[in-house]
């Protein structure tokens, strides 16, 4: 039942960061966070740029993306997932944060080389570079926290 209440609260931090906080009942944490995404998905344009890459058109996407803004919504993205899991019980493994906290530097690198970096002659764009910088993220992630808990131990 445990693990079970841990997966529900870190799947709907992912549909929307604050709610898995709001789950967990602490709401200022879960209010302020949920503020924070519309203030950044507002001031970055990401809703916007997120439809527009969907729909093929990465140059618009890149050109209307504010990545000033942009630029902190991995960090809080992944915070707020951590955060939800860790306060519904999960993470209890030694260094379990490191699959979050590498997915949200990976993912910043994504996002700042999206205007310039292509993959085999391809364009991606903020959207879609971002989010397939999530695999190496977890990947180090996951290897880091492996290397540690064997030098720990």
């Amino acid at each position: 039942m445990a693990d079970r209440d841990v997966v529900e609260k870190l799947l709907w931090s992912i549909a929307l960061s604050g709610l898995g906080q709001l789950l967990n009942r602490k709401y200022f944490k879960g209010i302020l966070v949920i503020f924070l995404e519309i203030l950044i998905n507002i001031e970055g344009n990401l809703h916007r740029v997120v439809v527009l890459s969907y729909h093929g058109e990465i140059d618009k996407a890149i050109q209307l993306a504010d990545y000033q803004w942009l630029l902190f919504y991995p960090c809080l993205y992944f915070f707020a997932m951590w955060d939800a899991f860790k306060d519904a019980g999960g993470g209890k493994r030694a260094f379990s944060f490191l699959p979050f906290v590498f997915s949200a530097y990976f993912v910043t690198l994504g996002c700042m080389f999206s205007a310039e970096l292509t993959l085999f002659g391809v364009l991606l764009g903020p959207i879609w570079l971002s989010a397939l910088f999530i695999i190496p993220g977890v990947v180090v992630g996951f290897i880091l926290q492996i290397i540690m808990l064997k030098a720990t131990n």
